[in-house]
């Protein structure tokens, strides 16, 4: 079609009469105003990122950030030859980041920048099997943790570890020191604590745990290292329970995961995998690239990726400051704490964690008081219907009978906010009680059917 005889109105062009291409390799091509309009449209049937209180990730960016990532898109961190100054950004948040966790040594700080916690996880993971090994481990390698993020099973299975998972037991729903011991063998890698832990957003006791290891190193002379899960806890406790001792003070932890792009206020695709020393890190796992112009260490899973992740995560760490996440971190927590008073003024609902910042990061999670006529997933429905998605789900396992709710508070979330979702439950509350949908909570189990309830199988999938 010539340009003078090209509609004037976007809507009446070619394109967008007929329905988007969906099978197959499409064999038109389009002008980029309609392609844009089409994908664009498609995109207005997700939710809202803001108002989803499931995900632990950044949803809000101030200007300065989105700027920075644009003009970084075409940036690949792994290539260091050609973007020297790219490479030194992440040198030094890694440095910083060691620091950030009282690493004995700062200045020898070990570590890189990951694609998000998962890939960090599995590379501390694979230290320790790799340390393990050169020890003279044979056999099948296993760790020990609690209730873990789908991560550490997936670790598991493409890494060939056993995987030894301590089930919940009495009214403690996060890992028992005093239950490690029993666990733990001469094949056991490394035990996994999880630092705000992902079905209710509560620390688990590392430096309990490490003197577990101590007194069973001790009895029985096993040196098990620890592996620290702080994929969002890492970058809370340091600014808000400062006291609270969980990471390389702790001369068990070898090696610690985070999400930059969670706590840490980075855009998403942002991670951070640390060693306690370059000791604690095998040799085996670096390699030495020399074919994108200059010789270069790696090792991460990922190769290629963008470098604009790492740009910003150091842009928000020089702009805050300790002083600066302290601020912004501290008025996330006053936010969960008024969700979490809201919540326990209907009567309805038994806290689990209230967002206290030495008991868990900033989530607020409960379940439901018995002798109500609805279930969590029915309470999870109705708010979706209001654009709020927040998780409804089983606890793991020996207490899966037992569903809980989660909301995950985030930078970006406010007061007025949560005046906003409390109002909306009220609503949803009233109308459950009008209109009961009569599904008990055994026959909910651990399916659903919306969104923001958990299928089992398929649980917390992370970055």
């Amino acid at each position: 079609m010539s340009d003078e005889n090209r509609p004037d109105d976007l809507f009446a062009m070619r394109g967008l009469r007929r329905g988007a291409p969906h099978e197959g390799f499409p064999h038109r091509e389009l002008p980029g105003e309609v392609a844009y309009e089409i994908v664009h449209d498609e995109l207005l049937l997700d939710g809202v990122s803001r108002m989803n209180l499931a995900t632990f990730c950044t949803t809000w960016a101030d200007d300065y950030a989105r700027r920075l990532m644009a003009e970084s898109m075409d940036k690949n961190i792994v290539d260091k030859d050609e973007y020297p100054q790219t490479a030194e950004l992440e040198r030094r948040c890694v440095r910083m980041v060691a620091d950030l966790w009282h690493s004995p040594d700062a200045a020898a700080y070990v570590g890189t920048s990951t694609i998000g916690s998962s890939e960090a996880a599995m590379l501390g993971g694979l230290a320790a099997k790799f340390r393990w090994r050169a020890r003279g481990g044979t056999g099948v390698p296993n760790f020990v943790c609690g209730a873990v993020q789908v991560c550490w099973e997936k670790f598991a299975r493409y890494f060939d570890v056993e995987m030894r998972r301590i089930p919940l037991r009495g009214d403690q729903l996060t890992m028992r020191p005093a239950d490690i011991a029993r666990y733990c063998d001469e094949n056991t890698i490394m035990v996994v604590p999880t630092f705000g832990q992902t079905y209710t957003g509560l620390f688990e006791d590392v430096a309990g745990i490490s003197r577990a290891l101590d007194d069973l190193q001790a009895a029985k002379g096993l040196d098990i290292p620890i592996h620290v899960d702080a994929a969002s806890g890492g970058f809370l406790a340091p600014f808000c329970a400062p006291d609270l001792v969980w990471d390389f003070r702790l001369p068990r932890v070898k090696s610690i995961n985070a999400s930059g792009h969670k706590t840490g206020l980075a855009p998403l695709g942002a991670g951070w995998a640390i060693w306690r020393e370059r000791a604690d890190l095998p040799d085996e796992l670096v390699f030495d690239v020399d074919y994108l112009g200059g010789s270069m260490a790696t090792f991460n899973l990922n190769f290629s990726r963008p470098g604009g992740q790492a740009i910003t995560q150091y842009y928000d760490f020089i702009r805050l400051g300790r002083q600066g996440y302290g601020r912004v971190q501290g008025a996330i927590y006053e936010v969960a704490r008024h969700l979490a008073e809201g919540l326990s003024k209907t009567g309805l609902f038994e806290m689990i964690h209230d967002g206290d910042p030495r008991r868990g990061i900033t989530a607020v999670s409960w379940r439901l008081r018995s002798g109500q006529d609805f279930n969590l997933y029915d309470l999870s429905d109705r708010l979706r219907s209001r654009g709020w998605l927040i998780a409804a789900y089983p606890l793991p396992a020996d207490r899966q009978d037992e569903t809980i709710m989660r909301a995950v508070l985030r930078h970006g979330f406010t007061h007025d906010m949560v005046d906003l979702l409390l109002a909306d439950l009220d609503r949803c509350l009233t109308l459950l009680r009008k209109h009961p949908l009569g599904l008990s909570r055994a026959e909910a189990g651990g399916f659903t059917h919306n969104a923001t309830a958990v299928v089992p199988g398929n649980q917390f999938a992370r970055r």
